[in-house]
């Protein structure tokens, strides 16, 4: 007798390879990568400079990677780097920008996770006889804690603008810039224009199984090359996982407004339960968030229950828990997880 499928919204990065992907990286064209002789990567880090606008690509297995290499090609040991308070590059990274790039993190709270630039401005250190001074601002978008938020254009170009007239430099982690750009109408290449330097993921959300992206200037990702084999990044026939990762370039970006309507539609759903405190019209993206706190509930014992129930979800903290929409889950399926989320919450209240 099979089992009973679990619905699965812990995260994005929960996706299988596609049939034709899983097809294309049978059939894949490869070679040394550290030599530069796999094709297929070649041309996926030619597409995903293309893709973002910039002079050059350099596939890492991770966003972490992705973003430590990001971090230390624009920051001397012992700088000081900007970031929004519950930002990725500070919480969930262990501590890489300090361990890799010997830096530490001035981190700057901001509503929505939307940093802007008088906010940014108030925080900046020029250095001295008593501090370091701050080499880097890095922005997050969509931003993850915040519930899958999206920068305003405006407040990137501005930040980009005032940070370079400073000799700052900017760091994109554009792990989900694909549903910024699906949210906001704005293409992946316009939200990075004026960056230094960018980081995507292909196996968030896009179904790819392995691998994100660094782009910048030609000179600057030859130096995150190096950087790259530093940390044990050096691949050889990669290009089985390049070929997964044109298709999660090239097809799987442009489906992204399905997963954003269902998260739409977990949210309103949750926002009607009782004891829960939600405004779905803060959803932009993929990302659902709320707060257990009115149920007296630990986030741990509420995923539990719903485990029990069908669904895996996980907590960010000890009470927001955190619903992800993809490629994985169906409409049908998140129906059936607002259901079972109000019988746990009526299992609680």
């Amino acid at each position: 007798m099979a089992e009973a499928k679990l619905i699965d919204l812990r995260s994005d990065t929960v996706t299988r390879p596609t049939p034709q992907m899983r097809a294309a990286m049978a059939s894949a064209e490869v070679g040394d990568d550290v030599y530069g002789e796999d094709p297929s990567l070649n041309r996926l880090e030619q597409r995903a400079a293309e893709a973002m606008g910039k002079e050059a690509a350099l596939f890492v297995p991770t966003g972490t990677m992705g973003n430590t290499i990001g971090i230390k090609i624009h920051t001397g040991h012992g700088d000081e780097v900007l970031c929004e308070a519950h930002s990725h590059v500070l919480d969930w990274e262990h501590s890489m920008m300090a361990w890799f790039a010997g830096c530490v993190a001035r981190a700057v709270a901001a509503p929505g996770g939307i940093l802007t630039w008088p906010a940014i401005a108030g925080a900046l250190r020029q250095g001295g006889p008593n501090n370091a001074h701050t080499s880097l601002i890095t922005l997050e978008d969509t931003h993850n804690m915040a519930g899958g938020t999206v920068y305003p254009q405006a407040a990137i170009d501005e930040i980009c603008e005032e940070a370079h007239r400073r000799g700052l430099k900017v760091h994109i982690d554009g792990a989900r810039i694909f549903n910024a750009a699906t949210a906001s109408g704005v293409p992946a290449s316009r939200i990075a224009r004026d960056a230094d330097s960018v980081m995507f993921c292909l196996s968030k959300g896009l179904c790819a199984p392995v691998g994100s992206m660094l782009a910048g200037t030609g000179e600057a990702i030859a130096r995150a090359r190096i950087h790259r084999k530093r940390l044990g990044g050096g691949m050889r026939q990669a290009g089985v996982l390049a070929a997964a990762g044109l298709i999660a370039l090239e097809q799987m970006t442009l489906r992204l407004a399905e997963d954003h309507a269902n998260a739409k539609l977990l949210a309103e759903g949750v926002a009607r339960l009782p004891c829960i405190d939600f405004d779905p019209s803060h959803v932009q993206t993929n990302i659902v968030i709320f707060d257990t706190l009115p149920l007296s509930v630990t986030t741990g014992q509420f995923s539990d229950a719903l485990k029990d129930r069908g669904i895996l979800a996980n907590g960010v903290d000890h009470r927001r828990m955190r619903l992800v929409t993809h490629h994985d889950v169906t409409r049908a399926d998140c129906e059936a997880a607002v259901e079972v989320i109000g019988e746990s919450v009526s299992a609680f209240a």
